[in-house]
């Protein structure tokens, strides 16, 4: 569609009249010129750097931000410029080339904009050195020097200038790290900055033609229509006094050059003005193109610089340029050098935060560090950790490091920095206080409504309940406050992992059927090609399902089958030297207090027998250990560190370097104190982040709605931890990463036999476990509630195992807990709430463990996993607080014999569903074995299906003592499951209980 004259002319107009209105077009015709200046070589950038670091004057104190408000500004002139251009684009009016630059590329511009504002947060000015004369007073030095680099190359910012000319500065004067890491931010305002001018140009410009355009427009339509008429036009023209700038005697010109013979007087006009000041017209248009070229090159150097800025890498630039971090690599043992990016940055964060609050620089603040870890290196009775330069720097040697070089802290500062210190008794009798405040208040309030005696007393109890819930949660809110997440420090492995620090990654699991062993292959074929190293090795530590034989015809179909898929796996990915794939299966053992053949203390006797293996060497390895063993195990000889995962645990790319690079590092290298028996430095385990897979959450509603923060994290973050962060400890949920040797050294002997089925947090407490939270795992959620809480269930009557070790002395070879009571409040935090594994999950799902579930959990658990897989696990009772106290987690069976009412059905099968099944598992305490017991498990898991022998004979039934032992003949093979039903098939319990109320005693039959 064409557009008419009238309508151009009346647009013009009317935009015209709007810029005079708000004085938009004297604001752009007074523009500031664009930032250039003579072009600099290399060399002549090095000299310009020295002259400029000589010239610069800094003024004391702090200054207020400007930038931010000139940023503002700049934005605002660069819309209306481009709402300028486009207005003319639509009316078919030609714009400059550099107008079109600025247009095709303002969706970059403004994105820059934004990038700027986000990065350059208030207050940020305030912290550089600023200017005391010049034309950037008052404005931080590092933007003078951006705006130098500008406009020396004519917008253009080029990475070898770019080092030289700071390299050159340097110099004469160093630099901060904080103004190192500023020149990105300030390369990209001077940028914008230079665009704004350049684009205040482009603008003025447009006003000049879209003038001539009018003038045009009316003097060619009267020149067309009433000739002798034209002379009062130019008349009108020569009244309103216009700029003859460059741009409008060239639009002007163009317009009615080569036209009507009455369009030569407005020309001729325009050449007498023009004589005045010695020009012609053909002059006036070779400067406009002049300049047009020039503002076309500036605006697309500065376009393409900020793209530049976009894709460098500054980190790399920022440590070529720091004296700070040249000083650091001077680390004895070069491990600084080795170190990943985020450990050497958080270093280098620390001196500069200790130079702020001393009168020394940065560089000497770091020359200080080196020269105390030289000191410590040379003394051979000093331990390792204080030859690197980190002790000095984020570990115990800190203090040391202020003290010499005189730091000083502010009030606030320091009094953060005292509530962070690892305090058991502040953090303890800050909930014991909050807990007596709200519960005390609360009390006095049911006392005055009327509660007395046991009413009273159990409202306390309740209340006690509750209020430790809200105290532990705004405790440790203002605990994440005062003590913000750090990282552990890491050495860098992505290139590889180093010999020394070969790993094995291991999957411990049971090989239940042929589909379970095709799907563990596959498994760790993926952990393998997202983690491939030449010093990575991956393995299936695996037993059998309990059995009451040691071998049953299903075994050897199986073995053969997992020995064939990871003989295929080694041939799929040989390696000329060594095999990646190896296959550990143990053989059954009698267990005689389970009174079945199963696998040695299940996982936790699977991980001992291989580190047994490991430490030992390839050889010589027995046959009771473990009967099968696939691969080559003479590279396992060396294996330094174990990575752990549990079966449906993935192993995201490039995680493995990730925890080796953790452990590797020496102020995380695990250092064990004879004296206490634990680990007391460094960290012998290190536990991962878990979230839950993408896959996993979209199985079900229940995952979706529960499952807390799904998929890959896109990005690097810690996640603050109370532990950790006040006591430098986590806990151990099972999947991680440990020394081999310390763990042995820390844990080996250490626990009873047939007692402990939640072993990860005692070993967490003994071996010292670390959190390591910026790192992911990734696992399946359950599908289903029922799903859910029967694995809660589990880490329930887990957790209650561990109960004994809240007291001085523990079952089991050791007598006394670890020196440490910091280490007795993992267990009993875990009894009081949610287990660590659910924790590590982040989910929301009902709160169904420790004291404060233990209700829920009898309502909501309707069945506990009756996986036959997991029937060993599932006869440990959780007992009470009493129980777990004085017997240690012993089996149930060892306590109680087989109560529970039986509800007949046909052919003898007896179907058995209660709300405690599972919690108090047990059976009766005779020879019968498990012959006579059958498990049908349904998909959720929760539900089963017990076939009994009718019983024979039943006699009446009575409590008696835990230590009377009389013969029993009963021939019924049960549960617990009905101990809220307690009693004989022919008498029920005036009062029925839980048995767990009455721990010391059994039912047998008289």
């Amino acid at each position: 569609m064409k557009v008419s004259s009238k309508t151009v002319r009346g647009t013009l107009l009317r935009l015209m009249a709007r810029l005079r209105g708000n004085g938009f077009a004297q604001k752009y015709a007074g523009g500031e010129p664009p930032l250039r200046s003579e072009l600099f070589s290399s060399d002549q950038m090095k000299e310009h750097g020295k002259a400029l670091a000589d010239s610069h004057k800094l003024s004391p104190g702090r200054a207020s931000s400007r930038l931010l408000t000139r940023l503002a500004e700049n934005e605002g002139v660069l819309i209306g410029a481009c709402d300028l251009l486009t207005t003319a684009v639509k009316a078919n009016r030609r714009i400059a080339p550099a107008g079109e630059w600025l247009l095709d590329n303002f969706y970059l511009i403004e994105e820059q904009i934004r990038t700027a504002r986000r990065h350059f947060p208030k207050g940020y000015t305030r912290e550089l050195p600023r200017l005391l004369n010049g034309p950037s007073a008052g404005l931080p030095r590092v933007y003078d020097i951006a705006l130098e680099i500008i406009s020396h190359g004519d917008g253009r910012v080029d990475p070898e200038n770019l080092s030289s000319f700071v390299a050159a500065y340097q110099t004469v004067t160093v630099l901060k790290l904080g103004e190192l890491w500023a020149i990105p931010i300030m390369l990209r305002l001077a940028l914008i900055e230079n665009l704004r001018r350049v684009g205040a140009r482009i603008a003025a410009d447009r006003n000049d033609r879209n003038r001539a355009d009018y003038w045009a427009d009316q003097m060619m339509e009267i020149a067309e229509k009433d000739p002798k008429s034209l002379i009062l036009v130019i008349a009108d023209m020569a009244r309103s006094s216009p700029p003859l700038a460059g741009s409008f005697v060239a639009e002007f010109a163009r317009r009615l050059q080569g036209q009507s013979p009455a369009l030569a007087l407005p020309l001729t006009w325009i050449e007498q003005r023009l004589s005045e000041s010695g020009l012609t017209i053909e002059q006036s248009v070779q400067a406009e193109n002049r300049q047009q070229a020039a503002d076309q090159v500036s605006i697309s150097n500065s376009i393409g610089s900020l793209r530049f800025l976009g894709a460098m890498d500054w980190r790399e630039f920022v440590e070529t340029m720091s004296v700070v971090e040249r000083t650091l690599r001077q680390d004895p043992g070069g491990v600084y050098g080795m170190m990943d990016f985020a450990t050497r940055d958080r270093y280098r964060h620390v001196v500069e935060k200790i130079a702020k609050s001393s009168r020394r620089s940065e560089s000497e603040v770091a020359r200080k560090a080196i020269e105390m870890a030289c000191e410590s290196a040379a003394k051979k009775d000093i331990e390792e950790r204080a030859a690197h330069v980190g002790f000095y720097l984020i570990d115990k040697g800190l203090p040391q490091l202020e003290r010499a070089v005189e730091s000083y802290r502010f009030t606030a500062e320091a009094l953060q920095k005292r509530m962070c210190q690892p305090s058991l008794l502040l953090y303890l009798g800050s909930i014991v206080l909050t807990t007596g405040i709200f519960g005390g208040s609360l009390l006095v309030k049911a006392h005055a409504g009327g509660a007395q005696g046991w009413s009273l007393a159990l409202t306390g109890i309740l209340l006690l309940l509750c209020t430790s819930h809200l105290a532990v949660a705004l405790v440790n809110w203002l605990a994440t406050l005062l003590a913000a997440p750090h990282l552990l420090p890491r050495m860098d492995f992505s290139g590889g992992i180093p010999p020394e620090s070969r790993t094995l990654v291991v999957i411990p699991t049971m090989l239940t059927s042929a589909q379970t062993v095709e799907d563990l292959a596959e498994a760790l074929e993926v952990r393998f090609l997202a983690n491939r190293d030449e010093n990575l090795r991956f393995a299936l530590v695996t037993d059998l399902r309990g059995a009451p034989a040691e071998t049953i015809p299903e075994d050897e179909p199986l073995l053969r089958l997992a020995r064939k898929r990871i003989e295929e796996l080694n041939e799929k990915y040989s390696d000329s030297k060594n095999d990646t794939f190896f296959l550990f299966h143990r053989p059954r053992r009698w267990n005689p207090r389970e009174r079945i053949w199963m696998g040695y203390e299940r996982k936790r006797g699977k991980l001992a027998e291989l580190n047994s293996l490991l430490l030992g060497g390839a050889h010589g390895i027995s046959g009771d250990r473990f009967s099968l063993i696939v691969g080559h195990t003479d590279v396992l000889s060396n294996v330094k560190y174990v990575i752990t995962l549990d079966t449906d645990t993935q192993l995201p790319r490039g995680s493995a370097w990730q925890f080796v690079g953790a452990m590797a590092h020496p102020l995380n290298r695990a250092r064990y104190d004879e004296d206490k028996e634990r680990v007391c430095e460094g960290y012998c385990i290190l536990q991962p982040r878990v979230a839950v897979s993408l896959p996993g959450t979209n199985r079900s509603r229940y995952a979706r709605l529960f499952g807390s923060e799904p998929g890959i994290d896109p990005y690097t973050r810690a996640v603050s931890d109370v532990y950790q962060d006040l006591f430098h400890e986590g806990s151990f949920i099972g999947k991680g990463i440990y020394d081999v040797d310390a763990f042995e050294r820390a844990l080996k002997g250490r626990f009873p036999e047939n007692r402990i089925l939640s072993h990860d947090l005692v070993e967490g407490c003994y071996a010292r476990a670390g959190l390591l939270s910026d790192v992911q795992l990734y696992e399946e959620y359950p599908s289903r509630y029922n799903a859910d809480v029967s694995r809660r269930h589990r880490w329930i009557r887990g957790d209650w195992q561990i109960a004994r070790w809240l007291l001085p002395r523990v079952p089991g070879p050791g007598t006394s807990c670890p020196k440490k009571s910091a280490l007795r409040t993992v267990p009993m935090e875990d009894l009081r709430q949610p287990s660590p594994q659910s924790r590590a999950f982040g989910a929301d799902t009902p709160d169904a463990s420790g004291l404060d579930g233990l209700v829920t959990r009898m309502v909501m658990d309707p069945g506990g996993d009756r996986n036959p897989s997991d029937s060993s696990l599932g006869r440990l009772s959780s007992g009470s607080l009493q129980e777990a106290g004085r017997y240690a987690a012993e089996p149930a069976s060892r306590r109680y014999g087989a109560v529970g009412r039986q509800t007949p059905g046909t052919d003898g099968i007896y179907y058995r569903l209660s709300p405690l099944r599972g919690l108090f598992q047990s059976r009766c305490d005779c020879a019968h074995g498990l012959a006579n017991v059958g498990h049908t498990q349904t998909a959720s898991g929760v539900e089963s299906l017990k076939r009994l022998r009718p019983p024979s004979s039943h006699g009446s039934r009575r409590l008696l003592p835990d230590n009377v032992d009389r013969p029993c003949h009963c021939r019924c093979h049960g549960d617990l499951s009905g101990a809220f039903e307690a009693g004989c098939d022919r008498r029920r319990l005036a009062h029925p209980k839980p048995l767990a109320f009455f721990p010391r005693y059994r039912l047998v039959d008289q």
